[in-house]
């Protein structure tokens, strides 16, 4: 069993730059891949990034790709995601999963955060 609780969103104006946080409970947070997804009003939750076990391979959605950088930190249990050059179109709730391997699909993945609203104001 993985609790995720996510931290960092916020408002910010496009061009801007946040960090979000998802802080896991559990011994085992290494045994997971983590990834993090985003869900706006009236819209299916999407795939923005993933990392593996390790940390040593990662996985971007198209629309981020350059911009947001996935990264943990095992011994803190803890997953990041620094989203930079932030536009009005990432605006959503984020939320961080665990999944057994690397996939990009949301009902692969066992366990959720309750999410943080980002807001990017243009």
């Amino acid at each position: 069993q993985v609790q995720l609780v996510e931290s960092g969103g916020g408002l910010v104006q496009a061009g801007g730059s946040l960090r979000l946080s998802c802080a896991a409970s559990g011994r085992t947070f290494s045994s997971y891949v983590m990834g993090w997804f985003r869900q706006a009003p009236g819209k299916e939750r999407e795939f923005v990034a993933a990392i593996s076990w390790s940390g040593g391979s990662t996985y971007y959605a198209d629309s981020v790709k350059g911009r947001f950088t996935i990264s943990r930190v095992n011994a803190k249990n803890t997953v990041y995601l620094q989203m930079n050059s932030l536009k009005p179109e990432d605006t959503a709730v984020y939320y961080c999963a665990a999944a057994d391997d690397v996939t990009t699909t949301p009902y692969e993945y066992d366990y959720w955060g309750q999410g943080t609203q980002v807001t990017v104001s243009s």
